[in-house]
């Protein structure tokens, strides 16, 4: 009998647990690689994963699509090499190493000492490898996991500073003194698409506040949604073509502010005896400008003197809107893009009265605390010296840390950046040739992105990373040191086995090509996300070896990830494939949507509705979640993942497709049928098997023309209706 040792019971997960050792005890991955030696090639990228967190239950659609797609390019004769890598460096790694060791910030880590800590990150990187190797396995994930590319790894950085050298020569990275958002806690400032990724909704007191007219009894009606700026103002700022009132008002002051506002903000003094207000005179924004009023604070006023520079007077810029305030914000420009803008053009004081741990300077009276808890007290003063007229309530989203959660900064700091504005047009045009699903997000959420794209802030002040490969003199020269082999060319004591971190390549000299003096390498490190976006030449240490692989194998055929990577790992990818090469480096994508619980909130462990992914494998086994995933909707929508949801599919297909085939088996095996011993005679079958066959041959057509486009869902709803029919 044929089918004596095919188990026909409904045991999923155990049946599972014997396929995966199969698997492994006879090397069917490697072998579905070697056996397609020699056939055209199917390129798919990984992106890395950290392995110092643990892996969550979205982790497992991604793995699943991820493994799906390759899987079936090889049953189409294709050779798809599946490189797995690992995300090594960054802050992830850095804050796990803070709390192990009991420290907290940067002062500790140097005081604990950069080489011990460089040695503890290393560690750390692998805490949880083997979790990750165990849930890949078990979910049925192919990927060549004895051989990762990891980003720590010398070869993969030099590879990186090629990149960054070959970026510099073409004039696209620089150091500029700019507006960066900044996470104090950390003490770094972050890159935009960094940012995207840590918006939390918060209710906070924003402050209408009077600023008293120079030489009037009257007051401009400014408005703030950051009060602890408010020590630092230099100026407030009127849009120069909207009108603007001076007018009494029924609290007994003279205001300057808006007219479009008027009735937002003062109607709430109307009472039955008396109007809000009365207009008294009426202005273009123009009009106002260079008008002066005493400063808020004596703090900034002194700041401002020392620097011989005219402020606290009225600026024009059209940013300023009459959607909400009072159509009058104050100025600080070191708090903000368009203040900082503002200040350029008026050459205004440069007053920054908040340090780089985000805490209040000693010339204010709120020395030592943190940002957000001055704001309460900054409040408090104004209200107390009748400088506040109100401080409403309101809600709007902020961007936090993505990896610490302590609320950003947006603060004047010299950093590195790549010019990506100066390649927009190229990054648009590079958009254009993916194929997206869904064409909506790489259009829409992606292509505006893009649209509205942002230089690179690319250094970090930090010690887990890339180093920065850019050497500087004292006499002004800079140099891009793009290899090992150049650094040893330049530098009169660079070791042999020089590890390319922190604070080992930091003590390295190299002669100025310039005027023979010792050059020292600028003390940033580099955004992890430059690390995971090189990795398609990175993985193969290009240019210095591999090159023809490298070329075969790029851009990669498909790519896929959660949809909070179009401005993560996504952007990182396109960003510097157009700085390298000038193409996209993938060609199709299949963006995923976040898991929810039952309800449809999102899951999180502070709420309770998180789901351990190993706990879910072993109660349902992978090929029913697999399965869930598949069918239930389109991978870019919200999945509403629950026990229930999965039961069910697993009942109806999974149970459905085993019981029929155990029904086959059992009588096989009764009638000893062996398939290989007979012949199909088409003219002799019944109407029913024609029609069957008839039937199974459009389903093989539609499945493989959908999975042919990546349709996935629909894919698994031609499967489910040839086993219901």
């Amino acid at each position: 009998m044929l089918y004596n040792k095919v188990p026909t019971d409904l045991k999923f997960v155990e049946r599972e647990k014997e396929v995966s050792k199969f698997w492994k005890e006879h090397h069917i991955f490697e072998k579905s690689i070697e056996e397609r030696e020699g056939c055209p090639e199917y390129m798919f990228y990984d992106g890395p994963p950290t392995a110092n967190g643990k892996p969550h239950v979205g982790h497992v659609v991604t793995r699943a699509i991820k493994d799906m797609i390759p899987r079936y390019r090889t049953m189409k004769g294709y050779q798809v090499p599946r490189k797995a890598g690992w995300d090594t460096h960054g802050l992830p790694v850095e804050l796990e190493v803070e709390k192990e060791l009991g420290l907290d910030g940067k002062e500790q880590i140097e005081q604990y000492g950069v080489e011990p800590f460089i040695e503890r990150c290393k560690a750390n990187v692998w805490k949880y490898k083997g979790m990750w190797e165990e849930f890949s396995e078990t979910v049925g994930f192919w990927a060549d996991m004895e051989n990762p590319y990891v980003t720590y790894y010398d070869d993969f950085i030099e590879s990186e500073w090629w990149a960054l050298k070959t970026i510099w020569d073409k004039g696209l990275l620089y150091k500029g003194f700019k507006i960066v958002p900044y996470c104090p806690r950390c003490g770094t400032p972050l890159s935009s698409h960094e940012v995207a990724q840590g918006y939390k909704d918060v209710k906070e007191r924003s402050a209408i506040v009077r600023f008293k007219v120079k030489g009037e009894d009257a007051y401009f009606l400014a408005w703030t949604t950051t009060p602890w700026t408010l020590p630092s103002n230099v100026a407030l700022c009127v849009n120069p073509e909207d009108t603007y009132c001076k007018v009494k008002a029924a609290d007994g002051y003279t205001y300057y502010m808006a007219e479009a506002l008027l009735e937002n903000v003062l109607g709430r003094l109307k009472t039955e005896d008396a109007p809000a207000y009365e207009i008294l005179e009426t202005y273009k924004g123009k009009d106002l400008e260079y008008k002066e009023y005493e400063p808020l604070f004596k703090c900034s006023g002194d700041v401002a003197a020392k620097q011989n520079k005219k402020g606290f007077f009225v600026t024009c810029d059209s940013y300023v809107t009459m959607s909400d305030g009072t159509g009058i914000v104050h100025i600080a420009p070191a708090f903000g893009e368009d203040d900082a803008k503002v200040g350029r053009k008026y050459d205004l004081p440069f007053v920054q009265l908040v340090d780089s741990k985000g805490e209040m300077t000693k010339e204010t009276p709120y020395a030592g605390l943190f940002v957000k808890k001055a704001d309460p007290e900054v409040l408090k003063d104004l209200e107390a010296e009748g400088k506040l007229f109100a401080a409403p309530k309101f809600e709007h989203s902020y961007p936090h840390c993505w990896r610490c959660n302590t609320p950003l900064i947006y603060y004047a700091r010299e950093s590195w950046f790549i010019k990506m504005t100066a390649v927009k047009d190229h990054l648009i045009a590079n958009n254009n040739t993916i194929n997206w699903i869904p064409e909506s997000i790489g259009k829409g959420r992606f292509g505006d992105w893009l649209t509205n794209v942002q230089d690179w802030g690319l250094s970090r002040n930090r010690y887990w990373g890339t180093p920065l490969n850019i050497w500087q003199c004292s006499c002004g020269h800079m140099h891009a040191i793009g290899s090992k082999e150049e650094l040893k060319k330049m530098s009169p004591d660079c070791p042999d086995n020089i590890e390319l971190h922190r604070p080992f390549i930091d003590q390295v000299h190299v002669t100025c090509p310039k005027c023979g003096k010792p050059m020292t390498r600028v003390p940033e490190v580099i955004d992890c996300w430059f690390d995971s976006g090189s990795m398609p030449f990175a993985q193969y240490h290009y240019p210095f070896e591999n090159k023809e692989v490298f070329e075969k194998n790029f851009p990669a055929d498909f790519i896929s990830e959660a949809v909070d990577q179009t401005r993560g790992w996504f952007y990182s990818l396109l960003a510097i494939s157009t700085l390298l090469f000038d193409k996209a480096p993938y060609k199709n994508v299949i963006v995923l949507g976040h898991i929810q619980d039952k309800d449809g909130q999102k899951m999180s462990k502070s709420k309770g509705n998180a789901v351990d992914p190993m706990d879910a494998l072993r109660q349902h086994g992978a090929d029913a979640i697999r399965w869930y995933f598949y069918s239930n909707s389109a991978p870019w929508l919200p999945n509403r993942f629950h026990d229930d949801a999965v039961k069910e599919g697993r009942s109806k297909f999974m149970g459905t497709l085993w019981n029929t085939y155990a029904f086959y088996v059992l009588y096989a095996n009764i009638d000893n049928f062996n398939p290989m011993e007979h012949t199909l005679d088409y003219e002799k079958l019944s109407v029913m098997d024609k029609w069957i066959l008839s039937k199974l041959n459009s389903t093989i057509q539609t499945c493989d023309s959908s999975l042919e486009n990546y349709k996935i869902p629909e894919t698994a709803k031609h499967f489910r209706n040839l086993l219901m029919i």
